[in-house]
């Protein structure tokens, strides 16, 4: 006879937690050029991902922001406040913020960088990424599902 462990219930502290933070404009989403942007609003993303968050036994936050400082914030406050993980789209920053680059590498939290559209087949000044150097991955051009494939990347990281 084989004794099956049982599985104690996950307390807040064991839980991993996922912080996903939308940069600017990403608010817009639904509305904002859905010709490349896709007619999916950023609640239905946050929605979507909040629920693989639940079937994966994972705590899940999401942030937006148009402003460089209150992004740069939360990756500050991320360690501190128990996240193992990011999932960032920087937006327009990822082109031009070394602030948010650096927040993210003095951090210290495993980030993944996601784009709905394939910034390297966009216009040229969309084509450089000062984030990608200092995260894992970056997955592009898969509309809101780069979201989920983010997540999904950070859960078989962790398996």
């Amino acid at each position: 006879m084989t004794k099956t462990k049982r599985r104690r219930p996950a307390t807040r502290s064991s839980v991993r937690r996922i912080l996903v933070l939308h940069g600017p404009n990403l608010n817009l989403l639904g509305m904002r050029e859905p010709a490349i942007y896709g007619r999916e609003t950023l609640g239905d993303i946050d929605r979507r991902l909040a629920r693989l968050a639940q079937a994966y036994g994972v705590a899940l936050e999401c942030f937006q922001s148009n402003h460089e400082g209150a992004l740069i914030e939360r990756v500050h406050d991320a360690k501190a406040q128990g996240f193992a993980f990011i999932i960032i789209n920087p937006a327009g920053y990822t082109h031009t913020s070394v602030a948010v680059r650096d927040a993210i590498l003095a951090s210290g939290i495993l980030t993944i960088e996601v784009h709905l559209s394939n910034i390297y087949s966009r216009e040229e000044f969309r084509q450089r990424s000062l984030i990608s150097p200092v995260v894992k991955g970056t997955i592009s051009g898969f509309g809101p599902k780069s979201y989920t494939l983010g997540l999904e990347a950070l859960i078989d990281l962790v398996k």
